[in-house]
């Protein structure tokens, strides 16, 4: 792999999910052959791929998108892929617009590092810049693909008016059977970054299982300390800790993904629980304090009686007359517990 030190790479906070990945030119590499469509794609060569460490990114747009540069010598001639990754969840209809600053901006550079001499011959000739924009917003990509479209009149002028174009790559655009399809580590990260409820994410993750069990051991590297970035952004941070241990410590794959399945279920199960017995709680001290205000301390009894219905259906009359008899302490404790509650007769060693 192209990284002086993996581990490094790994733990540099400032790398942007997609950035991070890309920045291995294998995933580079193989982002092109597996999404852009053209024949020329097959012909890179990795030993003749350069990154360039250098951003291209307005000082506006720093917060809502990410750059790579790369150079590379394509049947003996230098070509520019230059990968804009837009981090917003909406559609910037003046991209084209950007692209065209960032690409004479490259130019500018390209020329101001080439001796003077060289570059004023009459053979001389910049490189062909080849844009790249990969979006993974929620709405479809809309804005135009061709930058002549965004000028007035540009159908009066045809060919005089300034153009280009730019591949697109929209990552929620593509079905989960094309993803799953291509078998390799972009695909892969593609098909858990599109828009899904967590459920599905873990489902995903183990259709995933026998392909990312095939990556070698540097794009494993890659994929788990992406994956951990992405992960745990979804996650409140007291969960936090827990899944990244499992994430480093678990070297085989599909040991990784059915501990995580396993932990993340229960803890999202105590989250819910939680929830949902401090809401109980909550409305139901909410009801006491109105109930106190109008002299119904009664209707306490008898919110515990519906929960209990709930769980149970039909209460004993024994139990009603009990709870109907019980002071706010025993309610409430009833109401912390009513999870634990398994049959009716367990309100015996609360309502003794």
């Amino acid at each position: 792999m192209d990284d002086k030190n993996v581990k490094e790479a790994i733990h540099n906070q400032h790398d942007k999910g997609y950035k991070f990945l890309l920045s291995s030119k294998r995933v580079f590499i193989e982002l092109l052959r597996s999404f852009v469509k053209q024949e020329w794609v097959n012909d890179i060569d990795e030993a003749n791929v350069v990154k360039v460490d250098k951003s291209f990114v307005l000082q506006d747009f720093a917060d809502k998108e990410a750059d790579l540069v790369y150079r590379v010598k394509l049947k003996d001639k230098e070509v520019i892929f230059y990968i804009l990754m837009e981090l917003q969840s909406t559609v910037d209809y003046q991209m084209p617009y950007r692209l065209l600053l960032y690409m004479v901006e490259i130019w500018r550079s390209i020329l101001k590092d080439t001796p003077r001499k060289e570059s004023r011959r009459k053979d001389f000739k910049l490189p062909v810049i080849v844009p790249i924009v990969l979006y993974n917003g929620d709405h479809k990509w809309t804005a135009k693909t061709s930058y002549k479209e965004t000028l007035n009149s540009y159908e009066t002028f045809g060919e005089y008016a300034v153009d280009f174009k730019y591949i697109l790559i929209d990552v929620n655009r593509y079905t989960k059977e094309e993803l799953l399809k291509l078998e390799n580590l972009i695909a892969s990260v593609f098909l858990l970054e599109q828009k899904v409820e967590f459920e599905e994410i873990m489902k995903r993750l183990k259709e995933l299982s026998e392909i990312l069990n095939n990556l070698d051991k540097d794009e494993i590297l890659l994929f788990k300390a992406w994956f951990k970035k992405i992960l745990l952004a979804r996650l409140p941070e007291e969960e936090r800790e827990n899944i990244e241990r499992i994430i480093d410590e678990n070297k085989e794959v599909e040991e990784m993904i059915s501990n995580l399945e396993k932990t993340i279920l229960q803890e999202m199960k105590e989250r819910e629980k939680r929830g949902i017995k401090k809401g109980i709680k909550k409305g139901i001290e909410k009801g006491i304090e109105k109930g106190i205000e109008k002299g119904m301390e009664k209707g306490i009894g008898v919110t515990v009686i519906k929960l209990l219905e709930k769980k149970f259906g039909n209460v004993p009359e024994e139990y009603v007359k009990k709870i109907d008899g019980a002071n706010r302490e025993t309610l409430m404790d009833i109401v912390d517990n009513i999870f634990d509650i398994d049959k009716i007769e367990d309100l015996d060693k609360f309502l003794k």
